[in-house]
């Protein structure tokens, strides 16, 4: 019996809990024929090797997402491949493989527009995470320091910090790239000629080329597609990367300093003749070179104070840049609170502020990197303004406001008054009754995220 079976059969000391999802153990390992090992393995023999697809589907599990077109959900996908994995992997191994469409979802874009996603099927989405996993051991060795999206180890944040350095050194202009729809214009044969340079298994390299070639299926209808990767899979990340690490070693070669995080670039120089002059013609490398579209209207050359670079900013001034929140990304904040708090008028305020609690901690976690933080302060108080405005449309009559008030501490006379000024809902919640009624330490008892208060411990913690 070969060792890993007899790992797979061999009886456990007593007291010892069986391993987590052993059966996916068992069903991923069964095959029809023996697996290479060591230095003789191919890749796709890598891909479908036991550990990696059990941590390929635990990732998968843990990411939950939306079912693809053939309707299987992230609970079922146990039970699929207890059924159909044995004869799923000789496919793989042998070529034959064929992926399933992807299902077209549309969201709305921040700046306006439409983003289309490609959801594949949970099975795709397996052998993608682990494509993705022995693929990456290829090609991360290769990619720039300068390259910050979807890398292992490599965050915005540092990208953000990385470009602050750049303008201390005194590169005080940007050139702003901007890709119009990126996902969607990427040329296949030229992204498969990059992977051919370092992938030689052809097994593998026909199966990502059906991945890139899988129809798109929308009411029913499924359309062949020619370009792009439609972001959804996990594999889209990775081929991104492989396709703009040319761009990475074109700036480097021509001794840039940049930035690039997936397909948002910035390219910092010293003067604005020299940022007009690389903005043409790293358009010219992107456009003709890879094929990809340059989208003029929203790229230029410019001051890093006038433009944003992944939600951030900085202050205008000549020495010690400040980061700080880019008004774009606190428009788009405010206006996703505000969708909530539209459904929050007829809720219970534990409620409302429960539902609010992962919005502003992810909110704060990612732009905790700001050195200038009065707009943390000004949020908490516009976001506590709103919840006293739900609260006075809640008690509606003016008996019931001014019992809640003198309830809360208010002087009974005051409160009468307050009630009858004739002013409206949003008025009153900022006013000086409201404001003592309902304080701020109220809504901290009652669990609500100060985005000042997270913002400071944070940064004690770094």
């Amino acid at each position: 019996m070969p060792q890993q079976e007899e790992n797979l059969t061999r009886p456990k000391p007593q007291g010892q809990k069986p391993a987590r999802d052993a059966w996916v153990v068992q069903c991923i390992t069964a095959s029809t024929r023996t697996t290479p090992s060591g230095a003789d393995m191919d890749l796709m023999s890598a891909i479908t090797e036991r550990s990696n697809m059990l941590q390929a589907y635990q990732r998968v599990c843990r990411n939950k997402g939306a079912p693809g077109v053939d309707g299987v959900t992230t609970d079922e996908l146990k039970g699929y491949l207890q059924q159909h994995w044995q004869h799923i992997k000789q496919q793989l191994l042998e070529g034959s493989y064929q992926p399933q469409p992807v299902r077209k979802v549309e969201i709305p874009k921040p700046g306006g527009g439409m983003r289309m996603l490609g959801i594949p099927c949970v099975i795709d989405r397996l052998i993608q995470q682990a494509m993705h996993q022995v693929l990456s051991e290829q090609f991360e060795p290769k990619f720039s320091p300068h390259s910050y999206g979807f890398r292992p180890g490599k965050s915005a944040a540092q990208a953000v910090h990385q470009a602050r350095n750049y303008m201390e050194s005194g590169k005080r202009w940007v050139v702003d790239i901007d890709m119009a729809k990126f996902f969607d214009r990427v040329n296949h044969d030229i992204l498969m000629s990059r992977i051919a340079r370092v992938i030689k298994d052809k097994t593998v390299l026909k199966l990502i080329r059906r991945y890139l070639q899988a129809g798109i299926m929308e009411n029913g209808v499924t359309t062949a597609r020619t370009e792009g990767t439609p972001q959804g899979g996990p594999l889209s990340p990775l081929l991104s990367n492989i396709l703009l690490h040319e761009l990475d070693m074109e700036l480097t070669k021509r001794g840039h300093s940049f930035c690039r995080y997936a397909d948002d670039c910035n390219i910092y120089v010293s003067s604005e003749r020299a940022a007009h002059r690389v903005l043409a013609s790293t358009t010219k490398f992107l456009e003709q070179r890879l094929k990809l579209q340059v989208n003029r209207g929203k790229s230029a050359a410019d001051r890093p104070w006038k433009r944003s670079f992944l939600g951030y900013t900085v202050c205008s001034r000549n020495y010690n840049i400040r980061l700080k929140v880019a008004d774009k990304s606190v428009k788009r904040f405010k206006s996703n609170l505000k969708a909530l708090l539209r459904m929050a008028k007829g809720w219970n305020i534990r409620k409302t502020v429960n539902e609010l609690a992962p919005k502003l901690r992810g909110w704060i976690n990612y732009f905790h990197h700001a050195d200038a933080k009065g707009i943390f302060n000004e949020l908490d108080g516009w976001l506590r303004r709103h919840l006293r405005k739900i609260l006075w449309r809640q008690w509606k009559r003016g008996r019931t406001r001014a019992r809640m008030l003198m309830r809360l501490g208010i002087a009974e006379k005051r409160a009468v008054l307050s009630t009858t000024n004739g002013r409206g809902p949003w008025w009153n919640s900022g006013a000086s009754h409201m404001n003592q009624a309902v304080p701020k330490k109220l809504f901290d008892r009652l669990g609500l995220i100060s985005l000042m208060d997270s913002y400071h411990q944070l940064k004690c913690n770094v």
